[in-house]
């Protein structure tokens, strides 16, 4: 038994209950939450994508649209070039059919190790009120390939970015079922302020993040 399994099996001991939730408890816990009522929200009167964009770049990310996953290669290469970056990169899985060497661009499947330089990840989906993307952990979608390299390449499909966050969690809840160990939500480059309370880029993760949508 994995770790977070066995202390969760030890707090449901506590509570006189089996180790391991029975499906009458999941069907309680899921009619819960279709019932709950949403919170109030602001007016989201605009089009997703565009304001995935505008948010994004806010975020000082940069933005580039192709028409297909066939032009992800040679757009990701036109980026790379533009800022003298590596022509190699660490990539997921679901992206390794796409045909990087036509593009000039040498990538490997695994997760990243501290000497990559770019990574390149898909995303579960992108949520447009705050330029957010979202990616769940898992065998084929390691985090470190997002979170180690100085540069992330994030793949995204038009068709895959929600307006909030209420519809990102309801989008993994109905699509996966049982969450990943890991979410992860990334809103442009890493920064922080902790010391003296300048802002310095890339201390927690990478100094540029990059999105490619595709129509």
């Amino acid at each position: 038994m994995a770790a977070r399994e066995d202390i969760l099996a030890r707090i449901r001991a506590r509570q006189g209950k089996e180790s391991v939730p029975t499906d009458s408890e999941r069907a309680a816990v899921g009619a819960h939450i279709g019932a709950h009522p949403g919170s109030a929200r602001p007016r989201m009167e605009w089009d997703p994508v565009v304001r995935f964009r505008e948010r994004a770049l806010g975020l000082a990310s940069t933005v580039d649209e192709v028409e297909a996953f066939e032009a992800v290669p040679a757009g990701v290469a036109r980026y790379l070039r533009a800022h003298a970056l590596p022509l190699a990169a660490v990539c997921w899985s679901e992206l390794a059919t796409l045909d990087w060497r036509a593009a000039g661009i040498d990538i490997v499947v695994r997760e990243a190790r501290d000497t990559d330089l770019v990574g390149i990840t898909g995303a579960y989906c992108a949520i447009a009120e705050t330029g957010t993307l979202m990616t769940v952990s898992g065998p084929e979608t390691p985090s470190t390939v997002s979170l180690l390299p100085e540069t992330h390449v994030a793949v995204v499909s038009r068709s895959r970015i929600v307006r909030g966050m209420e519809e990102a969690w309801q989008l993994a809840r109905s699509e996966l079922g049982k969450l990943p160990r890991a979410v992860n939500f990334i809103s442009g480059p890493s920064r922080t302020a902790d010391i003296e309370q300048t802002v310095t880029v890339g201390a927690h993760g990478p100094y540029r993040v990059h999105v490619v949508l595709v129509s």
